[in-house]
């Protein structure tokens, strides 16, 4: 870890919640206005590299320039990526203890559907259903209209990063206990994602929760999620991270990134144009965005700063990569900038710290139900002639 982040990683659990999501949002807004370009595109348009907020590509055409119309995507606007993180935070404080797939379908869906909310992108209140990509409509079509079972809701949607984007609540929830954090994602993605878009939910989740034991390093959430991946998921991780550790700047590892994650990833050069091949299951593949924002960490040495302008600037979804990488990096103790959280905040119209706070008492209270029922399972298993404590 660099200096900074070093000096940081002795946080509390709520400065450490606070960092992760607070920092995922800005790393989300300051990913959005570059998203779908590639690194030379982006030091074309802006004359150089990104290295704050910036307007929309298309400047005052947003509302009409394609691809990106109708959403005002810049100017530090928070994206569907954030959207959907404070939606599960609120399914949290609702239900107040660990999460399943019933509960995105109880709690999550009707959220999307029936409570208009302030829709940065759009600069107007709006059911966030009416933001958010295709692969997170399929929640509301497959769970409210066709009454699918929600632990298999997800199979059939396109294969991407959409369920993980929003996981880094889980791994908040389940913090210093990546095993716990991978499980609990694993069943709520199964509502929304199959194959490696779900398998990419529970490592991240799993990341920021590792990123939360005291003395975590970059290396040490990498080893983390290496222990828990499968299949294409951790031969992409293990690779990007490779190429990673032979780099000490993102400028240096942006294209070595890419060509590590290329094998894995079936979108394909153009992202915007997908193959044909492009978010179908397989155990052979992963999704692009996790490996990269890891490896981003790594580079940056856990430096929150550092992370996530390299996963801004590495281009394609780079405003979920961003998202990532910053919600780690805040996890191990490396806030965002204060400038950029308060451009955040006002430019989005958003309280970003009131999520944070809720999320933390949220995490108390499940803790201390999980050690009563661990306790419980230790009386019950020395009871019956089994180890362990019995008072």
């Amino acid at each position: 870890m660099t200096p900074k982040a070093q000096e940081s990683n002795g946080a509390t659990l709520e400065e450490r919640i606070t960092a992760a999501l607070v920092g995922a949002a800005v790393g989300d807004a300051l990913g959005g206005p570059v998203e779908g370009y590639s690194p030379e595109q982006i030091l074309e348009r802006h004359g150089g590299r990104v290295h704050g907020i910036v307007g929309p590509w298309n400047g005052d055409r947003w509302r009409t320039a394609r691809p990106l119309a109708p959403y005002h995507k810049g100017d530090g606007h928070v994206t569907d990526d954030t959207l959907m993180t404070h939606a599960l935070i609120r399914v949290y404080a609702t239900v107040r203890d660990h999460l399943d797939a019933y509960a995105i379908a109880d709690h999550l869906v009707p959220d999307l559907l029936t409570t208009p909310r302030w829709i940065p992108e759009l600069e107007a209140e709006a059911l966030p259903l009416h933001r958010i990509f295709l692969a997170e409509k399929w929640l509301v079509t497959r769970l409210h209209y066709g009454h699918v079972d929600p632990r298999e809701a997800g199979a059939g949607n396109i294969v991407n990063c959409g369920a993980a984007m929003y996981m880094a609540p889980v791994g908040l929830v389940n913090a210093a206990n990546p095993a716990g954090a991978y499980a609990e994602a694993l069943d709520i993605a199964g509502a929304h994602q199959s194959s490696y878009g779900r398998e990419a939910a529970g490592v991240f989740a799993a990341a920021v929760a590792a990123a939360c034991v005291p003395g975590a390093t970059a290396e040490s959430v990498v080893e983390a999620c290496l222990a828990l991946a499968q299949d294409g998921t951790r031969t992409a991780i293990e690779k990007v991270c490779e190429t990673a550790a032979r780099h000490g700047d993102f400028e240096s590892a942006l294209v070595p990134l890419r060509e590590a994650v290329t094998p894995y990833d079936t979108v394909g050069p153009d992202y915007r144009r997908p193959s044909l091949a492009a978010r179908r299951p397989s155990r052979l593949h992963a999704v692009e965005e996790l490996p990269v924002a890891l490896g981003m960490l790594l580079v940056a040495g856990g430096d929150y700063r550092e992370a996530v302008l390299g996963s801004v600037n590495y281009g394609r979804d780079c405003d979920s990569i961003a998202t990532m990488a910053a919600a780690m990096a805040g996890a191990l103790g490396s806030p965002p900038p204060d400038e950029w959280s308060k451009q955040v905040a006002e430019a989005s119209r958003l309280d970003l710290w009131q999520p944070a706070a809720t999320l933390a008492e949220v995490t108390r209270e499940i803790f201390g139900r999980d050690l009563q029922n661990r306790r419980t399972h230790e009386r019950a298993f020395a009871a019956i002639g089994g180890t362990g404590c019995s008072d």
